[in-house]
């Protein structure tokens, strides 16, 4: 009987022992895995931030030419719409005024 009981201690024992292991175990590799985690995240962000300095003088050059184009654009109509305030102006302040008074 007692050899019994003590090959139950024995087992439970080996049990706990193979149970401490496996948590150690689980432990060790949620450990591992964060530390991988944060492995890749930082180097995602380091590639992403290269990236942006990489390409950040080629967009800058992009934006400013389209306001360029843009702003030559808006002088050519403002250009046009003064020309034609010169040429109609008398007669749409006229009409206008006509209009206004009933006339």
């Amino acid at each position: 009987m007692q050899d019994l009981v003590k090959q139950i201690v024995e087992m439970d024992k080996k049990a706990r022992a193979i149970t401490d292991s496996a948590q150690k175990e689980k432990i060790d590799s949620q450990k591992k895995i964060q530390e991988e985690r944060e492995r890749i995240r930082t180097n995602y962000l380091q590639e992403a931030r290269r990236r942006i300095a990489k390409n950040e003088p080629a967009e800058r050059a992009a934006a400013e030419a389209a306001w360029e184009k843009q702003k030559a654009r808006n002088a050519a109509d403002a250009e046009k719409l003064e020309t034609l305030y010169r040429e109609n102006g008398d007669r749409w302040v006229s009409e206008i005024v006509k209009r206004v008074t009933g006339e």
